[in-house]
């Protein structure tokens, strides 16, 4: 069943928790096999990246060296996606970041806790972030856990994580969230979750027989600023650091309120 609204109580759910999962959304059959299709074909072209965080794979070359489809980018108009996003954010919808998240059977690393506002140069710190599932995701091929909650107070410390066994390389300090209150964030192909830039998120290896692949869109509302002169910080483990002052991004709705966000860069 596909529905494009979300109901008066999930998005309150969102605000209260930080996350949601659509309880009456599947993405319609037709675009989970195209997007299924494009995504298979990134991974055949950049069997040297670690595939856990492939960044701007909506590029036909990324600032960071990864070869895209430009059809991912075209997905990410979808009005589907926009309607929900617009429901949590405002009308005025700005693509500024599109990430593949895709753990191999056996092999697929652990993402630690971590905060994504504090890698992105966006000011003030807003964004939804609408991670698509690919295939199924479960506790045992490493689906997202998220801490409900932990977005109302804002970034908080990380510290870093230097080892070859995390997709990140930067994690929450032990002492800022409490483990025993995550939420598994378990997904069947074709189902959608979207979640605030401050929640405390991360998720397990994949020790299973199965993949877990995500596709994941960046929107942030209209009143933000993608400010291209904040150092990035180097988040990814083996790859190289995100290249903000190069990445593209799209206006998909409404306006820039700020005046400042530039459209140009990277095309």
């Amino acid at each position: 069943m596909e529905s494009t609204n979300l109901t008066a109580a999930e998005v309150a759910a969102y605000h209260h928790d930080g996350q949601l999962i659509p309880e009456n959304y599947r993405m319609p059959p037709a675009l989970l096999t195209a997007m299924q299709r494009s995504v298979a074909g990134v991974l055949e072209r950049n069997p040297d990246q670690r595939p856990e965080n492939l960044m701007n794979v909506h590029l036909e070359q990324g600032p960071e060296g990864v070869k895209g489809d430009p059809a991912i980018l075209e997905y990410a108009r979808h009005p589907s996606f926009l309607d929900m996003v617009e429901q949590l954010i405002g009308p005025d919808l700005i693509l500024w970041g599109v990430a593949l998240f895709s753990k191999p059977a056996g092999t697929g690393l652990e993402v630690p806790w971590h905060q994504d506002g504090h890698y992105w140069p966006i000011r003030p710190r807003a964004t939804c972030t609408l991670w698509i599932a690919l295939d199924n995701a479960t506790p045992e091929n490493g689906c997202m856990r998220v801490i409900p909650g932990s977005h109302k107070r804002g970034l908080l410390g990380h510290r870093t994580r230097d080892d070859d066994g995390a997709a990140l390389n930067q994690e929450l300090s032990p002492d800022e969230f409490d483990e025993s209150q995550a939420r598994d964030v378990a997904l069947q192909a074709g189902q959608v979750s979207l979640h605030d830039i401050f929640i405390a998120h991360g998720s397990c290896a994949n020790t299973s027989g199965q993949p877990r692949t995500g596709l994941v869109y960046r929107y942030m509302p209209g009143t933000s600023h993608f400010d291209r002169s904040t150092p990035a910080v180097p988040g990814t483990t083996g790859s190289s650091r995100p290249n903000y002052a190069d990445r593209p991004i799209f206006l998909l709705r409404g306006k820039d309120r700020t005046g400042k966000n530039d459209f140009q860069r990277g095309l």
